[in-house]
């Protein structure tokens, strides 16, 4: 990730006392660090899933490439509640679907779907899909998030729209489509589906997830009590440019991963 502080984020920060810096994700001395800190990121990431009620029987996952073997990535154990995963479950495979670390298989839809989006994206290290209640009732309506609150702007022209469901993701070609419906963007609705959502980390691939299930479930809220009154194009752009960056999202997912890894410490063993 670029260590660069964006301007807009440097606006969002108050006054602080001397010396205090605008924290950056983490930078490591070895690879092996990395990868520790990478799958810890992952765990607790399945356990915020769990604890937002994002799980729907054995669907969904979250990936993160390998630091040292890009092309292989760590995702959770086919069939085991995201609440319970911890470090130690968690699997490798790579590109070709071999299963290379771990005790558990891979869920064939997560291998189809995140295969190709990493190999599409090389900017991703993270992506994160599950059936969420009110991002799967939304992807029925076959139609992106409209800017209607300031957290809806981090998706503004920065969504993609799939609206090829061909049923379970059991083939590549299926990942291939999903992955050119997401294209440049940090985020695509599943028609019929769901969401899908990827990021520089795991942090951020999860933020986006989060904000954007809640941003689903507050526009359809408002589509029920009347007709929602979009920003205007610039201030959304304004907006997005201000909230919807990597280190935004890194950096917004701080507090949601700090209340889970003191709640529940299980999840690094």
């Amino acid at each position: 990730m670029d260590r660069t502080v964006d301007s807009n984020v440097a606006k969002l920060i108050g006054p602080a006392p001397e010396g205090v810096a605008i924290p950056l994700p983490p930078v490591f001395d070895s690879v092996e660090q990395e990868r520790r800190h990478r799958k810890e990121q992952l765990a607790a990431g399945f356990r915020l899933f769990g604890r937002f009620g994002f799980s729907e029987g054995v669907a969904g996952h979250i990936t993160v490439r390998d630091p040292e073997f890009p092309d292989c990535f760590w995702v959770n154990p086919f069939g085991m509640a995201f609440s319970l995963v911890k470090t130690s479950d968690l699997v490798l495979v790579d590109q070709e679907g071999k299963l290379l670390a771990g005790r558990r298989p891979v869920n064939r839809a997560a291998f189809v779907i995140h295969s190709e989006v990493h190999a599409a994206r090389p900017d991703v290290v993270a992506a994160a899909h599950a059936h969420s209640l009110h991002g799967k009732a939304f992807a029925s309506l076959h139609r992106p998030l409209d800017p209607i609150t300031q957290d809806a702007c981090a998706f503004y022209q920065d969504q993609g729209l799939y609206l090829d469901y061909q049923g379970v993701a059991d083939e590549t070609e299926e990942g291939k489509r999903i992955a050119a419906a997401l294209g440049p963007h940090k985020a695509v609705i599943l028609a019929n589906h769901g969401l899908l959502t990827v990021g520089q980390t795991v942090a951020e691939a999860v933020w986006w997830f989060v904000t954007m299930e809640r941003s689903c479930q507050a526009q359809l809220l408002a589509m029920a009590a009347g007709t929602p009154h979009p920003i205007d194009h610039a201030m959304a752009v304004r907006a997005r440019e201000q909230i919807g960056g990597h280190l935004a999202g890194w950096f917004q997912a701080q507090p949601l991963l700090d209340q889970i890894t003191a709640s529940q410490p299980d999840l690094f063993d």
